[in-house]
């Protein structure tokens, strides 16, 4: 295999953003030089919003809680505690595949929601992974991507909504989103479902990939 899989922490061991972030970023230098290989780091943080680069200062918080800007796309959106955060820092086999990149990291959360009877899809027109309008509510967001590629390896990636709080999405337009909603597995299944419970099948889902996204060492060296 040339993909391993790095759990930097998960409850209670939340990661503090700029923690992770410098972890991103020193992997991503050794993937680049071909000294690690591709890895996805796994954690939950400690709760912070941060700013993709498409964020406007509207949609900044209104509460006066600090915002970290990101070089990721995307806009405005929260992490913390009861979600699973996921970084894949790989080198892909095909450069130009973005798209293909980040149909499969839809597809992997999908597949994993579908063991619990959730029912989430891609919307045309949003980022992310949702849950259709039905009688419980609008469109609902339940997983968001937001990522980099930077010298042919990736970096950010997805969150989940397993069990976190949504009381930090109302001060802010999520994701730029002003006519949907969010939820999260546990609020979708009525169910405690924490991201400890799914870390292991998101693995699962995500080594079926491996071989159609991320470059072997071979492959990295034509």
């Amino acid at each position: 295999m040339t993909l391993e899989f790095s759990r930097l922490g998960l409850a209670p061991d939340f990661v503090d953003y700029m923690e992770g972030w410098d972890a991103q970023r020193e992997l991503h230098d050794k993937v680049v030089a071909g000294v690690a290989p591709s890895t996805v780091l796994l954690l939950e943080h400690a709760a912070v919003y941060t700013a993709g680069k498409l964020t406007e200062d509207h949609e900044r918080p209104f509460d006066g809680t600090p915002v970290v800007a990101v070089d990721r796309g995307g806009k405005l959106t929260w992490h913390g505690p009861g979600q699973l955060i996921a970084y894949p820092i790989l080198k892909l086999k095909n450069r130009a595949g973005i798209r293909d990149y980040v149909e499969r990291l839809e597809e992997v959360m999908i597949s994993v929601m579908a063991d619990y009877g959730i029912t989430a899809e891609r919307i045309k027109g949003r980022a992310g992974v949702w849950i259709k309008a039905d009688a419980k509510g609008p469109d609902r967001k339940i997983a968001a991507i937001g990522i980099r590629v930077l010298n042919g390896v990736t970096m950010h990636g997805i969150a989940i909504n397993c069990s976190n709080d949504l009381a930090p999405y109302g001060q802010i337009i999520a994701c730029g989103i002003t006519d949907a909603g969010v939820t999260t597995m546990s609020q979708e299944t009525g169910r405690d479902i924490r991201p400890a419970d799914i870390v292991d099948r998101f693995v699962e889902e995500f080594r079926k990939h491996e071989e159609a996204l991320v470059s072997s060492p071979e492959g990295a060296l034509l």
